[in-house]
């Protein structure tokens, strides 16, 4: 919403009146969470906002592998061994925005800033889908005369006419526009608010759209009010309080559960990588351990949840958590424009990955280590043609039982 001097106000009914309750409950909990705490937090069935929090402490980090065994059971019951597979793509790297840890910001000193036209976006697609895959994620740079709601709803509608799912990573946008994006062909939308600390926030974005915190908190709520099927959270773990920003994600997403009985809950969990001209900024270390503590209790607190693991993360670590509660991974991954389907150019990656697996390597991998590999959506397993896609999808949505 806007007011007349054309400032957001943030929805009255959206989850910013309930971050300052959920923050106090945060720290009356950690502070007063002993190792008798977790263990009685994972011995129920269901868990509460104060035990995530139980879970998210310091003593819980001493009882790792009692989170681990219900996180791992929790996964099995849940999904069993299917890990459903997906790529990135980005589009354009045109960006208005000054966030003082991406590669992709204004300021940042590419050279060549590109953004792929139709045509290009369709041979990407085309390489894409020769892979296997039938699940894309799109992503841009905050630049609306460039790579505007326009220019995503007509990308969405190339890569619809090939995969299963179309999901979104783009900045923030209004409900009309993420309604004209869903009727275009996309289905999801992941948003990241990095940090939900506000202070830091803004200290962390000191020029452009992204800077106003409240309509980035908003937008997932603003998705699934104009028809998105599925909504990722997460927080980019590195900025600030690794403790402080899983907890909220799990609140933000508890939230949109309530509000939306029928959205898809999801979660990632990156961590900050190096960028080729990210500048002086330092990121706060989330170690291996600690980051295994926000896997394990995500999972334990929302079990029905996916969760994706990028690759960011180290081919070791991504194996290794699969029984853990990962659920969704991204394979043979390019962070620069386009670089499916033609060569990418050196100074055009967001961040450097880790785990360089092409699709076909990671499939292999995950059916050595046990695991089903699903390329298509969940809707389809084994594939399906697009207009039985949509079919299924309406009739989910009009009986109220999707997610």
């Amino acid at each position: 919403m806007q007011n007349s001097d054309n400032a957001y106000i943030p929805i009255a009914d959206g989850f910013a009146p309930e971050r300052a309750g959920r923050a106090r409950l945060f720290a009356e909990s950690l502070a007063a969470a002993g190792p008798g705490d977790v263990r009685r937090a994972l011995d129920k069935d269901v868990l509460n906002e104060k035990d995530f929090a139980v879970l998210l402490s310091p003593a819980a980090g001493g009882e790792l592998e009692a989170l681990a065994r219900r996180a791992r059971d929790e996964t099995m019951r849940r999904f069993g061994r299917a890990r459903q597979l997906f790529a990135p793509l980005y589009l354009g790297n045109y960006c208005t925005n000054r966030c003082v840890y991406c590669g992709f910001h204004a300021g940042s000193g590419i050279k060549k800033r590109s953004a792929l036209t139709p045509e290009e976006i369709d041979a990407e697609a085309e390489a894409l889908y020769a892979t296997g895959l039938r699940r894309v994620l799109i992503l841009t740079g905050d630049a609306p005369k460039r790579t505007g709601a326009d220019y995503i709803a007509a990308a969405a509608a190339v890569l619809a006419r090939r995969f299963s799912s179309v999901g979104i990573e783009v900045p923030s946008q209004s409900v009309e526009d993420y309604a004209r994006i869903t009727r275009a062909g996309a289905d999801s939308m992941t948003m990241f608010q990095e940090t939900y600390d506000p202070e830091l926030y803004a200290r962390l974005h000191p020029a452009g759209p992204k800077r106003d915190f409240a309509y980035r908190l908003d937008a997932p709520q603003r998705a699934a009010a104009a028809g998105m099927r599925g909504v990722n959270l997460g927080a980019l773990l590195g900025l600030g309080d690794w403790r402080g920003d899983i907890f909220m994600t799990g609140m933000h997403a508890l939230f949109l559960q309530r509000r939306f009985p029928g959205l898809e809950i999801g979660f990632s969990l990156p961590r900050i990588r190096p960028a080729e001209t990210a500048g002086a900024f330092r990121p706060s270390p989330v170690s291996d351990r600690d980051f295994v503590q926000a896997l394990t209790a995500l999972r334990c607190f929302m079990p029905h949840a996916c969760i994706t693991l990028s690759t960011r993360e180290s081919a070791f670590m991504r194996d290794k958590l699969l029984p853990l509660g990962v659920t969704r991974l991204s394979a043979g991954v390019s962070t620069g424009v386009g670089g499916y389907a033609r060569p990418e150019p050196k100074n055009n990656v967001q961040f450097a990955i880790d785990d360089k697996r092409s699709v076909s390597e990671m499939a292999a991998d995950l059916e050595k280590l046990g695991y089903r590999p699903v390329f298509s959506d969940w809707l389809l397993p084994g594939g399906g043609d697009l207009p039985l896609a949509g079919a299924l999808r309406n009739a989910v949505g009009a009986t109220g039982t999707g997610g």
